[in-house]
């Protein structure tokens, strides 16, 4: 499994966060949450928790397509 990409995030004047995939909006944190995210991007892996917090995360349980039929 690759790791997650395409991610980015803004953080408005009012506190706000919003998270967009590939340049689309996926999700807007506010308050304690906001706060809670600005913290860990400053520590962690930024791409994978945007991920998880859009819910565009695989856990791994996904089935594979298969090849043909």
């Amino acid at each position: 499994m690759g790791k997650p990409s395409g991610f980015s995030f803004t953080q408005r004047k009012n506190g706000e966060v919003v998270i967009s995939h590939q340049g689309r909006v996926a999700t807007v944190l506010r308050g304690h949450r906001a706060d809670t995210f600005v913290k860990k991007v400053e520590a962690g892996d930024d791409q994978e928790l945007m991920a998880r917090l859009t819910g565009n995360y695989k856990r791994g349980n996904e089935r594979q397509a298969s090849g043909g039929s």
